[in-house]
């Protein structure tokens, strides 16, 4: 495997799309990313502070008071040498290009391994291309499929024939029924069999983890599955996300952590006065009271580190921004957010269960990934958490790291009323729906394995009314839809619901206010948004679709699709899963289940 620069990528696209362990098409070179093993050193990159992040990512990972570092920026000096990220060549395979046929329709061309190609990547003189199928399994481990071993079945292995291999393409379609990969010794196999995993035509997994360099591989017994390239299901980043927040016990922790090494042995206020007479110690912890550092040094040290979902902390902050008019001048310019006067923005009956709009002016957004999945996604909960079981692709060998990005920008933010919310919950057709959508969320885990709890109504409502808003905003805010995104907060135990809708950018220090502006007009974006969302283009059809006996599969929809409630999945945080138009206004067939009754 080589590893050779050939191509440039955004730096927020390394923690989103192409982080380690992704497959990627270089101009000249198919390749994976490697892992952190491959990246610049720490000190020569950009470190990142956001200590409840770096707090949350020591619980899920085990890491000891992980860093976070920003992928290495292009070098604006042509003279300096390039700072990149590794990247190997991947898969080893490939097609000769310029091959002949026999019959009408078909094409033939030979598959050959990297070994075969001469010094400059050609074989007997013809160009070649990586194959875009390879092998991989849900935990993150990817391969080059043994053709032979495909080809020729577990009867080959003793005595494995090495003559040569061809993959035929019998039709025009590229469909994998098309395809027949074929030995000259006369044995071929459809390549659609290699779909066919209850009979594990590819074999089981060998744990292979190119993107960490050689000899990597970890045990896995599960059987391989087809696996195209390019495919969406290739690549499934684990991303966590915070807001900066201005939080003075943040402030305490991020000191604590970069003097841990020193205060791990303080156990009261006298061994904390010693240890202050170190001229370096003193200087830092100068902006809090002993009380304070004893405090924050207790649960670090016993481990009863702070574990609120991050987005609780978030919500907090957000209830508590201050009465403001006009006033968009940022004091702090990580976070800035006033709450509208009512009668700035209610003017109409349809937002009764809203109780308040904010106007976040700045955020800063950090985003860190954490490891990646294949072929399935593993998503977090309604609080932004993944469970600390959960099983992931390592991005380094012993990571101590994590890259991360972070983004600045603007966004509105909507607060429920909890009695609203309370109410509409107790309806006898409200709980009728839920058990409805709680059955499809129940097939769904029954198919998937999987252990995710049941949202919730409020949730579902929140979340289908959020991309309605993302829809209507993005008329009128100056930012296409796929730019919007969204967090939703939902607290049952304390009875808190909000909506924050922002956008934000790696490549600039802010926005310039187009959607901040528009929650003056919050009434106008809800009243369209429900004239939308009251009939579906595809109704009857959306409105009446059961999640609960889905003949197609969607078990987590109720009554929405493309027509309607579904937005770009950069936008949404739960990959458009949990919609139902059901519960924000009446449809077609279900009048009586939803929160907003009165559309003008």
């Amino acid at each position: 495997m080589s590893r050779k620069a050939h191509g440039q990528l955004r730096r927020g696209q390394v923690i989103t799309t192409y982080g380690p362990g992704a497959l990627i098409d270089l101009p000249k070179h198919s390749a994976i990313v490697g892992g952190l093993d491959t990246w610049p050193k720490p000190h020569d990159l950009e470190e990142i502070l956001e200590p409840r992040l770096s707090q949350k990512l020591a619980l899920m990972t085990g890491v000891r008071t992980p860093k976070l570092y920003a992928p290495p920026a292009e070098s604006s000096d042509p003279s300096q040498p390039a700072r990149g990220i590794g990247a190997w060549r991947f898969p080893e395979w490939f097609i000769v290009q310029d091959e002949g046929g026999g019959q009408d329709r078909q094409r033939s061309r030979r598959l050959v391994h990297r070994k075969s190609l001469d010094e400059k990547g050609r074989f007997d003189g013809r160009a070649v291309v990586a194959t875009r199928f390879v092998r991989a399994c849900p935990r993150g481990h990817v391969d080059d499929i043994d053709w032979r071993y495909f080809v020729h079945g577990a009867q080959g292995t003793a005595h494995p024939c090495l003559r040569q291999l061809w993959l035929d393409e019998r039709g025009t379609s590229g469909d994998l029924a098309d395809l027949v990969v074929r030995c000259e010794c006369g044995r071929q196999r459809s390549l659609y069999e290699a779909t066919q995993i209850e009979i594990n035509p590819l074999g089981t997994c060998r744990g292979a983890r190119p993107w960490l360099g050689r000899n990597t591989n970890e045990d896995c017994n599960q059987p391989s599955r087809l696996l195209v390239r390019t495919a969406s299901n290739a690549y499934f980043p684990q991303v966590v996300s915070a807001l900066s927040l201005p939080d003075r016990g943040s402030a305490i922790d991020a000191v604590i952590t970069e003097l841990w090494d020193d205060l791990q042995i303080v156990e009261s206020a006298a061994e904390l006065k010693l240890l202050k007479k170190k001229p370096k110690i003193a200087a830092v912890l100068a902006a809090f009271t002993d009380e304070e550092v004893l405090e924050a040094i207790q649960p670090k040290k016993h481990g009863a580190a702070e574990d609120r979902p991050v987005k609780l902390v978030e919500l907090e902050a957000l209830l508590a921004a201050p009465d403001g008019f006009g006033d968009d001048v940022p004091i702090d310019p990580n976070f800035h957010a006033r709450r509208l006067p009512e009668r700035i923005w209610r003017r109409r009956a349809c937002s009764d269960g809203i109780e308040a709009v904010t106007q976040l002016h700045r955020l800063r957004e950090v985003l860190a990934l954490v490891g990646f999945t294949r072929l399935e996604a593993v998503m977090p909960d309604i609080n932004g958490e993944y469970e600390t079981d959960v099983e992931r692709a390592q991005i380094a060998i012993e990571p101590a790291w994590f890259p991360a990005a972070e983004n600045r920008g603007e966004g509105v933010f909507v607060q429920f009323k909890a009695d609203a919310v309370a109410a509409w919950l107790g309806q006898s057709d409200v709980r009728k729906r839920l058990e409805g959508l709680a059955q499809g969320h129940e097939r769904w885990a029954a198919e998937r394995k999987s252990t995710r709890l049941f949202p919730g109504g409020p949730y579902i409502l929140l979340h289908t009314l959020s991309h309605l808003l993302i829809q209507s905003l993005s008329l009128r805010c100056g930012y296409p839809a796929s730019s919007l995104r969204e967090r939703i907060y939902v607290d049952p135990k304390d009875h808190r619901y909000g909506i924050l809708l922002y956008t934000a950018s790696s490549d600039a220090e802010g926005t310039l206010g187009g959607l901040v502006q528009q929650g003056r007009y919050f009434e106008d974006h809800l009243a369209q948004a429900l004239r939308m969302a009251a009939l579906c283009s595809n109704d009857p059809v959306c409105a009446q679709h059961a999640p609960g006996s889905s003949m197609e599969g969607r078990w987590l929809h109720g009554a929405a699709c493309h027509g309607c409630a579904l937005v770009a999945e950069t936008s949404c945080e739960m990959r458009n899963d949990y919609l139902d138009r059901a519960l924000v206004v009446p449809v077609l067939g279900m009048p009586d289940a939803a929160f907003f009754r009165g559309i003008e």
